[in-house]
């Protein structure tokens, strides 16, 4: 890994939850850590998001890693349909595809989610592929992370009480996380 991206979700922005601490770790390694500023809640939808992402002229590489959290892990998803690249891996943290059943999610989400991906092509595009929830989560229910799991033959990883993994369930700091992305120092 030379290079990670952290996609935020809807509401937050790079300086939230675990983002920074996962960042200064990084970086103490030696790693470009990209953490792109999407709008959210106003103007939020694929085509601006897409636009940020194009705007850095960071490079998603063979030796890249995408971190996403919540609606940025959809996102994540997104890239890898709609584009060509081989990356090193992907870590998908509440994650989810399709409608919450949330009326003040799902009309933001739309353009992201609700979607047919091509998840032989997506799992192709990465050579590995984590799936972290918690049965805790208060948006995204434990049956998306069972549903998208199987899909990118990626293993689930259950964190007892994470809730969201945000700041409000106490996540400014992601062990679970970074134990894995270490693999890949």
């Amino acid at each position: 890994m030379d290079r990670a991206f952290i996609f935020h979700g809807t509401g937050a922005g790079k300086y939230d939850h675990w983002f920074p601490e996962i960042k200064e770790k990084l970086e103490q390694k030696d790693i470009e850590v990209i953490r792109p500023e999407f709008p959210t809640p106003e103007g939020q939808n694929l085509e601006n998001w897409l636009k940020i992402l194009d705007e850095n002229e960071a490079e998603i590489d063979e030796n890249t890693v995408l971190i996403g959290h919540s609606t940025g892990a959809v996102f994540i998803l997104d890239i890898l349909d709609e584009r060509d690249l081989e990356i090193e891996a992907v870590f998908l943290i509440s994650g989810f595809t399709g409608k919450l059943h949330d009326e003040r999610f799902d009309p933001l989400n739309e353009t992201f989610a609700e979607r047919d991906f091509d998840f032989e092509k997506i799992k192709n595009s990465a050579e590995e592929f984590f799936v972290f929830h918690s049965e805790s989560d208060p948006y995204v229910p434990l049956e998306k992370a069972a549903e998208l799991a199987p899909k990118l033959d990626a293993n689930l990883e259950l964190v007892a009480g994470a809730g969201h993994f945000n700041t409000e369930s106490g996540y400014t700091d992601f062990p679970e996380l970074w134990a894995k992305l270490e693999k890949f120092l």
